[in-house]
């Protein structure tokens, strides 16, 4: 999914999820850090990444590499530890997550296979449960994931760690209600700067952007390890810029990378930032550095796109052709190459790809914006229609999905409410892409003026206007 498009988000929640997995299996293998006899000595890359684990904090990528090293020499003389199986299995998916490096998730796999063989679910492995939970997610599987997470919540149903696990999943398959619960359970068992994370991010996806900034910055004074504050930070550049503020988004993720100097989620938002302020050639440098750092499907869109404006047909081309060429198994893929096909390819084939998506369950409001616009770009407004206004009215406050939103209207001759989204696109995020957010102006131009003494016929009825206005108000939150 495009940032600049489509807004699952989930990378937040994603590397909260992964850590409050490892947080399950390291309370397991924190002893053997603990000589109650030794001086106090400061603790090295595996302790950190233990300890990270331990507050379900993401930890330092080169911490949590030494962890994987070492668990791995462990494994070699200690093959039947199960414990440690959990923790290898479920640091494999955290690396490959956030390096977006596919070949982790295998192995990832037949680390926790590993785990459940030495000591079966039915005797009590909770941990390598969550660990394929999170697995699942990690590819975009979000029934896996909440069957994974549902079978440790009725096992062990005061395990904080399941709980953000079943946020992404019921997320991902559209369950908003459920998603809700699971958090409001969350917040009941634990606090702190990961679960202050979730909820302002819980707040964004429902539009209520007041909330989620003030939750964000909570999350932000409470995080401790740089790794924690770069994702804090991280989160409210995404805040920043979702609100149409780039200069302050490029603030934030500047903040973020002074804790983490190669944090690929910042290094991405200084990108876009930097687009949309008009810094071509530095938002350019910054998505090569981004790349190098995390090459993520969504980012290699973005910068694509980017490429495409600005008249670099070669180096957008490049980009296109290497996610077609790729092999991603990550949860954004689905997304990402359906959005890519709508708008770069071959929209029938993103109709395809987003309908078996949406048949498989994976209806959040990203899949169901990604399928509104590939019907739209394949000759079907009709059909789109139902799931745009979805993405629209369940999602966050998204200039993209209400641009999308606008064009199926402007295609259906719906004169009124074309007018109005495309506006409200503009009004939300006025430089929300180089490449769409000049479609968009254009759009609204080719509409004209409405006749004042013209009521249109698609228009909503006053009654339902000042309903939505009053509900809107008492809110307090999309307005």
């Amino acid at each position: 999914m495009s940032p600049m498009k489509s807004q699952n988000v989930s990378r937040a929640v994603l590397a909260s999820g992964v850590g409050a997995v490892l947080a399950a299996t390291a309370l397991l293998y924190l002893p053997e850090f603990l000589d109650r006899g030794a001086p106090p000595r400061p603790p090295g890359p595996v302790e950190r990444a233990v300890s990270a684990a331990h507050a379900g904090a993401p930890a330092a990528l080169p911490d949590l590499v030494a962890l994987i090293g070492d668990r791995e020499e462990w494994l070699r003389g200690h093959p039947d530890d199960a414990s440690s199986w959990a923790v290898l299995g479920a640091a494999y998916t955290e690396r490959g997550v956030r390096l977006g490096d596919v070949r982790d998730l295998p192995r990832a796999e037949r680390a926790l296979d590993r785990s459940l063989a030495e000591l079966p679910a039915a005797r009590g492995n909770v941990d390598a449960q969550l660990g394929l939970g999170r697995l699942a997610a990690a590819r975009g599987d979000w029934k896996g994931a909440k069957e994974w997470g549902e079978r440790v919540r009725k096992a062990a149903p005061k395990r904080w760690n399941a709980y953000p696990l079943l946020v992404e999943a019921y997320t991902g398959l559209g369950e908003h209600a459920a998603a809700r619960k699971a958090l409001e359970s969350l917040e009941k068992l634990r606090g702190g700067a990961v679960v202050r994370g979730l909820a302002a991010q819980g707040y964004r996806d429902r539009g209520w952007r007041e909330d989620a900034d003030a939750t964000a910055l909570d999350a932000a004074a409470l995080a401790v390890t740089d790794a924690e504050k770069a994702a804090a930070h991280t989160r409210l550049g995404q805040f920043a810029w979702e609100r149409g503020e780039p200069a302050e988004a490029l603030e934030r993720y500047g903040t973020a990378l002074r804790f983490v100097p190669d944090h690929g989620p910042a290094l991405a938002g200084r990108a876009r930032a930097l687009a949309a302020l008009g810094r071509s050639e530095e938002a350019q440098r910054e998505w090569r550095a981004a790349l190098d750092r995390q090459p993520l499907p969504e980012y290699v869109l973005e910068a694509g796109e980017l490429a495409e404006a600005l008249g670099l047909d070669g180096d957008a081309g490049a980009a296109y052709e290497r996610l077609r060429g790729g092999s991603w198994a990550l949860g954004s893929t689905e997304v990402v190459l359906g959005l890519l096909d709508a708008d770069h390819g071959d929209p029938a084939a993103a109709v395809a790809r987003l309908r078996a998506a949406w048949a498989k369950g994976h209806r959040s409001v990203a899949v169901a914006d990604a399928l509104g616009w590939a019907l739209y770009r394949a000759g079907e407004p009709e059909q789109a229609l139902p799931y745009a206004r979805r993405a629209v009215d369940e999602g966050p406050r998204s200039a993209p999905y209400t641009y999308h939103l606008g064009e199926i209207e402007r295609a259906l001759g719906r004169t009124g409410p074309a007018r109005r989204h495309l506006e409200e696109a503009l009004r939300i995020h006025p430089s929300f892409s180089p490449l769409h957010a000049p479609l968009a102006e254009a759009a609204l131009a080719g509409l004209g003026e409405p006749d004042p003494g013209v009521v249109p016929k698609d228009a909503l009825p006053v009654k339902a206007v000042q309903s939505v206005k009053s509900v809107q108000s008492v809110r307090g939150k999309r307005v």
